[in-house]
């Protein structure tokens, strides 16, 4: 059978703005679309519908269709040479629906709108989910999810806690909606999501979920990598020579860490289990003590003297063995 006009598919003009074009595909998805359509001949015309839309949306393609016709959109990348493809559309109907399969069909990137849902084509096309409220619920039909983003301090993150969310009625700027309880477990990173089952748009089955993003700010001198933090401690030259005891801190608190003697700068002392200690792992990460050797920024004479001596005494050439000797 021949293909029919892309125009009359769409159900437009020739001279058809870009907004025309997109707006009579909204219409058509909304009506055809496998996830509310469940006719024999639905998919059949929501690919058509589609085919016609990623033509026309694109200037250089509907150029060359209005050119060439239907053999023109297939003269530039994309075109002949590379063969029929196929893309397979499983509908949301449940077991025993046989999937329906996209025949010779290059939507942009080789895959358009394919495979998306409903929603997802709203979206893109900037409707929304709010542009199905009018069309009729489908029965087995559960409210799409959610989105919103939390942000929470270091220790927040590294320890769990619960963040208040509130919610503002009829979108941003509105007046104060409904608030929730958001439970972060101990470990979070930054990126994280946390899914809420149930707390998303409502439908007639069910609710969809509240998909959290958690963001984590810089702590002003821990830092993490994987499961383990880190703190530079910086030490004075005679405690990195004598060794010392100094207060370090933990994400616990306070301690003591023993520097042993001649200990050079930016050597690492571990505390065990000091670290965090991730959602679904028995065994805390570690904790590394990044030693920082500070001299005083000004010496008194008789300091000075003091060092020298110890220079004279002490015949220690710390480039020795250095790469370039």
């Amino acid at each position: 059978m021949a293909k029919r006009d892309y125009y009359e598919v769409l159900g437009v003009g020739r001279d058809a703005s870009e907004a025309q074009v997109k707006s009579a595909y909204r219409r058509l998805a909304r009506k055809f679309h496998p996830d509310v359509n469940k006719a024999s001949d639905a998919a059949t015309k929501f690919k058509e519908a589609t085919e016609a839309y990623e033509t026309l949306s694109d200037r250089e393609k509907r150029k060359m269709y209005d050119q060439f016709g239907h053999a023109g959109p297939r003269m530039g990348p994309g075109g002949p040479g590379q063969g029929p493809r196929t893309y397979t559309w499983t509908p949301g109907g449940g077991a025993g629906e046989a999937p329906f399969d996209f025949e010779n069909f290059v939507g942009r990137g080789g895959q358009g709108f394919m495979g998306m849902s409903l929603d997802d084509i709203m979206e893109a096309l900037g409707g929304g989910r709010g542009a199905r409220r009018g069309r009729r619920p489908v029965a087995n039909e559960q409210g799409g999810d959610l989105t919103s983003d939390i942000t929470i301090d270091f220790l927040q993150a590294v320890q769990g806690s619960s963040v208040t969310l509130q919610f503002e009625a009829g979108g941003p700027g509105g007046p104060a909606g409904p608030t929730i309880t958001v439970k972060v477990p101990p470990g979070v990173s930054d990126g994280s999501r946390i899914r809420l089952r149930g707390k998303g748009q409502q439908g007639p089955i069910g609710a969809g979920d509240l998909i959290i993003t958690v963001h984590v700010r810089e702590h002003p001198y821990f830092r993490r990598e994987g499961d383990d933090v880190y703190v530079d401690v910086p030490i004075s030259i005679v405690e990195a020579a004598l060794g010392a005891t100094v207060e370090v801190p933990t994400v616990d608190g306070m301690t003591k860490v023993k520097v042993p003697p001649g200990t050079g700068s930016a050597m690492r002392l571990r505390l065990r289990g000091k670290g965090v200690q991730p959602a679904g792992k028995t065994n805390r990460g570690d904790q590394y003590v990044v030693i920082k050797i500070v001299p005083p920024p000004s010496l008194t004479p008789q300091g000075r003297q003091l060092l020298e001596q110890l220079q004279n005494v002490e015949k220690f050439d710390p480039r020795e063995g250095a790469p370039w000797r």
